[in-house]
C-alpha cells in the first residue's frame, strides 16, 4: 500500500514510518528539512520528499498516487496563533487528499470529555477542530483520540519524570486529582499501523487508551515506584491557576513555557475513554494493552540502554533560528563576534571525537558546571528550553536532535560538530567543535563560538559575558582534550590524575 506520513520528524511519526515499512508498505514522507532524517536508520527505506504543508503545491505533489495518508502534525508551541495555523494546514491537506483520490486518512488527536468544543483548552479544541476538518473532507478518516502517551522521549512522560524526580514534595494544582487514561506509545503505534488496512467506509473518531484509569498524582507516584524513588506527598492547592502551574512546570522540567501552557490547560478535564469500539476493527496487540507502570518500566529501560527512538525535544522549538550558519565569506557587512580556542591532545583523534560527540546531558560541558546550570535556569525563567532536555543517546548524536539548550545542526562524524543555540539570546549563536589528527601524533581540538548580535542589546550581551569566556570556553577546550588523554591512559592501565571536572 502506498502511504504518506506527515510529521515523520516528530515523536510519533518518527516511530511509525519504519513500522509501516516493516509491515510491507511503500512509504513516503514529507519534510521541510531532509537533513533532519539524515541519521534516521530507516530514511533509505522511504521516499523522502521536501516540502511544506502550508504550501498547497507541495502537498498536492506529496499526495499524488497515495492511498493512505497519516496526519501526525501539530503547531503547538510555535509562534503566533497555533490554532489558526493547525486549521489552515488541515484544510490544505484535506483538500489535496480529496482531489488526489486518497482512500484513507489516519489522524491522531487528543482524548477529551464530551463538552462543547469552545469550553475545551486551546490544545484540545484545536485537535478536535482539525479532526472534524479531516472527517468532513470526503476522504474516509479514522480519527484516534488519545490521552497522555507514555514512552521514552514523550513530552508527557518527561513532564511526569522531572516533576517526580525534582520535587520531594509536590504542591500541585487541583488537576492532579483529575482522572486520566494514559496509553503506552507501543499501543498507539499498534492502532496507527493497523488502521491502514481498516475498511475504507469507516469514517469516525475512536477513543484509545490503556487499561488503567488514574489520577495525575497516582501517575507521578507510579513513576516514583518504578524509578526506585519514595512516593511523593502531593497537596492539591486550588490557588494554583493553569497559568501559574505552567510556569512551575517550565522551571522544573525540560518542557518550555510555550509547550507547558497548552499541556497544563488540557489537564483541567478528566480525559478517559468513553467507548472502545475500535476493538471491533483492530484487535488488542498480542499480550493485551500495556498498563501504565509497565509502560513506565519499558520507557526507563529504553533510556538506560540508550535506545530512545524519537523525542519530543527534536521537533522545532518556537523562536529558534532555522537557517544554517552563514559561511565565513558571507560575514562581510555583518557584526559577528567569535571566540576561537585550539588545543593539542595526546589522544588519537578517534578518542578525542568520542569525548566531543558525548558532550552534554549527563556528561556535562567540561567547564564551570555552576555557570552552565545558572545559564540554564536563567533561560527557563524567561521561557526558554533550559538545560534539562539532555540528550537522546549517551554517546551518539544525530542531525536535528536536541542537546540541552542546543540543537545539532551539522554533524560530520569523527571530525566536525556544529550546535545551534536555542536558549534565549539577543541574536543568533553557534558552537563548533572540530577534531583533526596531527601528523606528529595525537590530535588537535578546535572550538569556535559564533554570535550574531541583534541590535544594541545583542552587543551589550556579548560584552557582558566576555569576562566569563576565559573560564567557560578555555576550560572546555582544556578539559575536553584532557578527558580524551585520560581515557587513553586509563585504557592502557596508566595511573592518571588529570582534572577533567565537568
Amino acid at each position: 500500500m502506498r502511504i504518506l506520513v506527515t510529521g515523520s520528524t516528530g515523536y510519533i511519526g518518527g516511530r511509525l514510518a519504519p513500522r509501516l515499512v516493516e509491515a510491507g508498505h511503500d512509504v513516503r514522507v514529507l519534510v521541510r528539512d531532509p537533513l533532519k532524517l539524515r541519521d534516521a536508520p530507516w530514511a533509505a527505506d522511504v521516499d523522502v520528499m521536501t516540502g511544506d504543508l502550508t504550501n498547497s503545491d507541495d502537498v498536492a505533489q506529496a499526495v499524488d498516487g497515495i492511498e493512505v495518508l497519516y496526519y501526525l502534525v501539530h503547531a503547538m508551541g510555535s509562534r503566533g496563533d497555533f490554532e489558526q495555523t493547525e486549521l489552515t494546514v488541515a484544510h490544505t491537506v484535506a483538500d489535496a487528499a480529496a482531489a488526489a483520490g486518497v482512500k484513507r486518512i489516519v489522524y491522531l488527536g487528543g482524548l477529551h470529555p464530551d463538552v462543547p468544543v469552545d469550553t475545551l483548552s486551546r490544545h484540545l479544541r484545536s485537535r478536535e477542530k482539525v479532526g472534524r476538518v479531516l472527517l468532513e473532507s470526503g476522504v474516509p478518516t479514522i480519527a484516534f483520540q488519545a490521552g497522555v502517551v507514555i514512552g521514552s522521549g514523550s513530552a508527557s512522560f518527561e513532564m511526569i519524570r522531572h516533576l517526580t524526580e525534582v520535587l520531594p514534595y509536590m504542591p500541585a494544582p487541583k488537576w492532579v486529582r483529575n482522572f486520566i487514561q494514559p496509553i503506552a506509545v507501543r499501543d498507539v503505534l499498534h492502532y496507527l499501523t493497523e488502521a491502514a488496512v481498516v475498511a475504507t467506509e469507516v469514517n469516525r473518531t475512536f477513543d484509545i487508551g490503556g487499561p488503567d484509569v488514574l489520577r495525575y498524582g497516582q501517575m507521578m507516584n507510579g513513576y516514583a515506584l518504578e524509578a526506585g524513588l519514595h512516593q511523593r506527598p502531593i497537596a492539591s492547592l486550588p490557588v494554583l491557576t493553569p497559568w501559574l502551574a505552567s510556569q512551575w512546570v517550565n522551571l522544573v522540567t525540560p518542557i518550555p513555557r510555550a509547550l507547558a501552557v497548552p499541556i497544563i490547560e488540557s489537564l483541567q478535564f478528566d480525559c478517559v475513554v468513553s467507548e472502545t469500539d475500535i476493538r471491533a476493527l483492530i484487535p488488542d496487540p498480542e499480550g493485551g494493552l500495556t498498563g501504565y507502570r509497565a509502560a513506565v518500566r519499558l520507557a526507563l529501560a529504553k533510556m538506560k540502554d540508550g535506545e530512545v527512538e524519537t523525542s519530543w525535544q527534536n521537533s522545532t522549538v518556537a523562536g529558534a533560528p532555522s537557517n544554517l550558519i552563514p559561511s565565513d565569506p558571507d560575514w562581510s557587512g555583518h557584526t559577528v563576534y567569535v571566540d576561537l580556542r585550539e588545543q593539542h591532545s595526546a589522544a588519537p583523534v578517534e578518542r578525542l571525537w568520542e569525548v566531543v560527540e558525548g558532550i552534554g546531558g549527563e556528561n556535562g560541558w567540561y567547564s564551570f558546571p555552576l555557570g552552565w546550570a545558572l545559564r540554564g535556569w536563567a533561560d527557563k525563567l524567561v521561557g526558554g528550553v533550559g538545560l534539562r532536555r539532555g540528550r537522546r543517546h549517551p554517546s551518539t548524536l544525530a542531525v536535528g536532535e536536541a542537546l540541552d539548550f542546543w540543537r545539532v545542526e551539522t554533524l560530520e562524524r569523527g571530525h566536525f560538530l556544529r550546535l545551534r543555540a536555542e536558549m534565549k539570546v539577543p541574536g543568533l549563536a553557534w558552537l563548533e567543535m572540530t577534531t583533526t589528527a596531527d601528523p606528529a601524533g595525537g590530535s588537535t581540538y578546535r572550538q569556535r563560538a559564533v554570535f550574531f548580535p541583534s541590535g544594541l542589546g545583542g552587543r551589550l550581551y556579548w560584552f557582558a559575558i566576555l569576562p566569563f569566556h576565559g573560564v567557560i570556553f578555555s576550560g572546555m577546550a582544556n578539559r575536553i582534550t584532557a578527558a580524551a588523554a585520560t581515557a587513553v591512559d586509563a585504557a592502557e592501565g596508566s595511573p592518571v590524575e588529570a582534572d577533567v571536572a565537568r
